[in-house]
């Protein structure tokens, strides 16, 4: 059976689990659609909820910015896991507590307004429909490698298939399908990451190997050590030392925090649960979920890195790079044909020499070697995508024909997880606040589920236009998301829980983050993402070292700045505010939330 026949196997044996699971499961009235009936259990939610956080930013593109940076993102590790602690502690059982289906309403509420609620919808739908590109992106990445289909129309074929069980299923639904689905990509991540680990250092835990010896011609070595020093002989930065900026890391860092703990499709999980301490219990079960990944990644991206640097020097550094002659009839390099033909792999014998030098031709001093040994002065791997990575990493390790299949599914349900539940949270948004809530309050339930689904439909044919042109790699996409969330969203939840702020603090505090934010990443990233419309760059950026993906944390600052200012210059809150305030606050009653409906 050939590659392509057991891809279509193992990704149409997923979608159809998918698809039956949203049909059985198919929300039957609001509370189900928006909030599961309220029923989830706190370990099949922190794995639902471990799904709808870990999407193809995780999955697909992580590894693959670790693999080519090395330590300097590990902040991608630091700030999304820490978020998760941030969410358990500061958030998630105030929310349930206080009862509401969603962020917005929340905020609505605790801030008597609803310009407040009406501004938290916009916040939600801007950082949302940021972090669904990434999705797109990933299902793009992933369907067009596999299926072998150009990657727009790949995106199209994602996007039906999120349709057909998000907009049905509802909640109720999508909850059910993430714990397949988180199922499907963690056995996706890690059984090739075993056997991999099992070639290089004979240890089958990833997470050891990573801190393992290897053998070659060299003898035993250090994993690290041994890629430290290929990667610097070839004039790249060492891989396991810091070599960025120490104030952008730890801004970005930050933002990632902060913009985990405000992220409204995170968040709305913990509001199906049946108990406010049953939301402290799916944070932690989730963290538990999502390690199993995070642990796994560091050790995918090294050892990734070391496996295509020694097949482009397969007698090290100081010997030859590999011939075209190699890479055309060697089944070893097969995967290099096969990923060229997405576009997102490419390769140029540009001296004529027969051979693919792989290097830093940014660093003289390496240059100058290269022209030395007689392999030219310009890098030959003209580009290598980072996003294809994981994906790429069962063919470059020549893994079985049915791991690369798995890998399929588990990359397209890890961004199809994560765009189901972006999609209910912003239609949700929309249905449920603005239209529900602030436009048509008299709206019938049947109303109200048709208007949540034609624009959770309207969003996805949106999502679908930007998936196809993304301002950068996946990871980078998303991480704009959570600079967005963390300006705008993660403020107002915690100065709602923990502060007196009045309502127009609220609003002006929201509105500042998010505009001050969205205005930085445009410079940056070209105006609403069209190509060739920013002024400035992350390598060059407007605020000394600051990158569009760390200013986040910089908005999250104004965001309380300007709230806290105008609070105290307005009127106080009420004292009914007040009082719930304190209630929500206090641990006792943990067993019964408030219900807001």
């Amino acid at each position: 059976m050939d590659q392509f026949t057991i891809n279509l196997l193992f990704v149409g044996a997923s979608f159809a689990l998918y698809i039956g699971i949203a049909i059985w499961a198919r929300a039957g009235s609001t509370s189900e659609f928006y909030a599961a009936g309220r029923g989830v259990h706190p370990v099949t939610n922190g794995m639902a909820t471990a799904a709808d956080w870990m999407s193809a930013a995780s999955f697909i593109s992580m590894a693959g910015l670790i693999a080519f940076v090395g330590y300097d993102n590990s902040s991608f590790l630091m700030g999304w896991t820490g978020g998760y602690v941030l969410l358990a502690l500061l958030l998630a059982p105030y929310l349930r507590k206080f009862g509401k289906f969603t962020v917005s309403e929340f905020i609505g509420d605790r801030f008597y307004s609803p310009t407040a609620r009406l501004v938290a919808v916009l916040c939600l739908i801007v950082a949302s429909l940021t972090y669904v590109i990434g999705q797109m992106q990933g299902v793009g990445i992933a369907f067009g490698r596999f299926l072998e289909m150009d990657e727009d129309t790949a995106v199209i074929i994602g996007a039906a298939v999120v349709f057909a069980y998000a907009v049905f299923g509802g909640m109720k639904g999508v909850t059910y399908t993430q714990v397949a689905q988180y199922c499907v990509l963690i056995l996706a991540y890690t059984i090739p990451a075993v056997f991999i680990s099992l070639q290089l250092t004979g240890n089958p835990i990833p997470a050891l190997g990573l801190f393992g010896e290897t053998t070659g011609a060299e003898g035993s070595v250090a994993l690290l050590t041994k890629l430290d020093q290929i990667v610097t002989d070839l004039g790249f930065a060492e891989y396991t030392a810091a070599n960025g900026d120490t104030f952008n890391m730890v801004l970005f860092t930050l933002s990632l925090m902060i913009g985990t703990a405000g992220l409204p499709h995170v968040i709305m999980r913990f509001f199906t649960v049946p108990k406010v301490s049953d939301a402290r219990w799916s944070a932690g079960w989730a963290l538990v979920f999502i390690a199993l990944l995070y642990l796994t990644a560091p050790a995918v991206g090294a050892m990734a890195r070391l496996n295509i640097t020694e097949q482009f020097w397969p007698n090290g550094a100081s010997g030859e790079p590999v011939s075209t002659e190699t890479i055309a009839t060697d089944p070893a390099y097969d995967w290099m044909a096969t990923w060229q033909q997405t576009g997102l792999l490419g390769w140029e014998d540009k001296n004529g020499d027969g051979k693919i030098a792989y290097f830093n031709d940014k660093n003289a001093e390496t240059v100058a070697a290269m022209e030395a040994a007689g392999w030219g002065s310009e890098n030959e791997l003209t580009k290598f995508n980072r996003d294809i990575l994981v994906l790429a990493n069962p063919e470059i390790a020549n893994l079985p024909s049915w791991v690369i299949g798995l890998v399929a599914a588990g990359g397209l349900a890890a961004a199809l997880s994560t765009a189901a539940g972006l999609l209910l949270a912003i239609s949700s948004a929309v249905s449920h606040d603005l239209l529900k809530g602030q436009l048509t309050p008299d709206m019938s339930e049947k109303s109200e589920m048709m208007s949540a689904r034609v624009s959770m439909a309207i969003v996805i044919v949106i999502a679908t236009i930007l998936g196809m042109n993304p301002p950068g790699f996946a990871a980078q996409t998303v991480a704009l998301a959570f600079g967005l969330a963390a300006a705008s969203i993660f403020p107002v939840l915690m100065m709602g829980i923990f502060t007196k702020v009045n309502n127009k603090g609220a609003v002006a505090g929201m509105i500042a983050g998010l505009v001050v934010t969205l205005i930085y990443i445009f410079l940056h990233k070209g105006w609403f993402f069209i190509a060739g419309t920013n002024s400035f760059t992350d390598a060059d950026p407007l605020l000394g070292t600051i990158k569009s993906t760390s200013f986040g944390a910089i908005g999250a600052l104004i965001n309380f700045a300007v709230a806290f200012t105008v609070s105290k210059m307005t009127a106080p809150i009420p004292q009914e505010i007040e009082e719930l305030v304190e209630s929500v606050r206090v641990p006792r009653g943990a067993g019964a939330a408030v219900e807001g409906h």
